[in-house]
């Protein structure tokens, strides 16, 4: 992988760790709600995540606002943004961050 997909891709991820879950006083990178981050050629990405539940009350915004803001990196011509609920989100998938700001460590 070229050095340009890299510093993309920690781009995104500094982009998505400002995006916060607002009933969880964590960013969704660290609650574990984005399954993966793909750079491809030419500027393409593709972000795979998850919500909470699938009856989470920014089921709308949430998705919207990481197709925004990873669009709005750098070197990000195209968002491919894929919604799943397979595997469903636990807490298990919170980073070791998140269990710290949630006092859960």
């Amino acid at each position: 992988m070229s050095t340009e997909f890299l510093n993309t891709e920690t781009d995104i991820v500094k982009v998505l760790k400002t995006i916060y879950d607002p009933e969880i006083p964590v960013n969704i990178y660290d609650l574990g709600l984005i399954y993966e981050v793909e750079v491809r050629e030419e500027g393409k990405v593709k972000v795979v995540m998850t919500l909470t539940s699938p009856n989470c009350p920014v089921a709308e915004s949430l998705p919207e606002e990481v197709y925004e803001k990873v669009l709005s990196v750098e070197g990000v011509k195209e968002v491919d943004l894929n919604l799943t609920f397979d595997p469903p989100w636990t807490k298990d998938m919170l980073s070791e961050e998140a269990l710290l700001e949630l006092g859960l460590l």
